[in-house]
């Protein structure tokens, strides 16, 4: 994958034979585990049920964290409208109007949970009136209906059979790629993360499009080089969608452009992409003013990702 650059922004302790093979895993649930026991013995003084409860507390939290540590992020389609590489930049905006979004990612190794430094992460999003740059002429989104539409009943209806193919293009939920049909490429990027495996995007909130709830493609590349030309080599460990909660996407129906969307907008339980497991399916976390949500909306997740495996999302 090539590109050129546009804008740019900013183990297993040693020690008796017995405990030499001790995995990762193991290490971080025993850390929980004596913290438990820290705890218990400094509460002396506490009684036998205040005590059962601090344990408890204790080991559901450590339980917890070692559990999202090591979950890996739900692999998807990577839908017909895929763009490899085209435009290196963290502001994919563009000329597009909608509300600002700044999406904050983060891409952690599910095994070890060390976070993955220079690796290549893609983004791409229809903009608000559902349309994808490189594909509007296949994109199912739509705007305010036309005021001089034509009423009243045809006459002249055909008959027969049709004979024809029928017409390409998708919903971008699945299907095979498209090639792009025009030269737009707004709401598009690619960036490498940094020594804590993050990586920031600014863009704006996605709108929806026929038989998709609101989501955001992303793509994550490693073992490639970082050149003057872009990324090079390397493969792709981690393919997915990002998904946003009903209740922000609802506030957004009320926000111009897209209150003007003519398209009927298949919610989050409703999608047949989304697999209803929350962050691990790729659910953003949202901070955004609910009073207001045209003034901006902050989406983060960690990614927890296979380096060495590879997941196109094409099959």
């Amino acid at each position: 994958m090539t590109g050129n650059t546009e804008e740019q922004s900013t183990q297993n302790t040693q020690g008796p034979a017995h405990k030499r093979n001790m995995t990762r895993r193991k290490v971080v649930v025993a850390g929980g585990a004596a913290v438990v026991g820290v705890s218990a013995a400094g509460a002396l003084a506490m009684t036998a049920s205040a005590d059962e409860a601090s344990e408890a507390t204790s080991s559901a939290s450590a339980s917890s964290t070692a559990e999202t540590c090591y979950k890996l992020t739900s692999e998807t389609t990577e839908g017909p409208y895929y763009i490899d590489a085209d435009k290196l930049r963290q502001d994919i905006t563009e000329d597009k109007e909608g509300i600002p979004l700044t999406l904050k990612l983060k891409v952690i190794d599910a095994e070890t949970c060390k976070p993955i430094r220079n690796a290549a992460v893609d983004v791409w999003h229809c903009d608000a009136l559902g349309l994808y740059s490189g594909y509007e002429s296949f994109s199912q989104g739509g705007g305010t209906a036309p005021t001089d539409a034509p009423s009243g009943t045809p006459t002249d209806v055909p008959t027969g059979t049709p004979t024809g193919e029928p017409p390409s293009g998708g919903t971008g939920g699945g299907g095979g790629h498209e090639e792009p049909t025009s030269d737009t490429r707004y709401l598009r990027g690619t960036w490498k993360t940094d020594k804590h495996g993050q990586v920031t995007f600014t863009t704006i909130f996605p709108g929806w499009y026929q038989g998709r709830c609101v989501h955001i493609h992303t793509k994550v590349h490693v073992d490639g080089e970082w050149t003057d030309a872009g990324y090079e080599g390397g493969h792709t460990c981690h393919t997915g969608q990002f998904f946003f909660a009903e209740e922000a996407v609802l506030l957004t129906e009320e926000v111009d452009p897209y209150s003007t969307s003519t398209t009927t907008r298949t919610t989050l339980t409703e999608d047949t992409i989304y697999d209803q497991s929350g962050t691990t399916g790729g659910l953003l976390k949202l901070k955004y003013n609910k009073k207001n949500i045209a003034k901006g909306v902050i989406a983060s997740l960690t990614m927890g990702v296979a380096p060495d495996e590879t997941n196109e999302g094409t099959s």
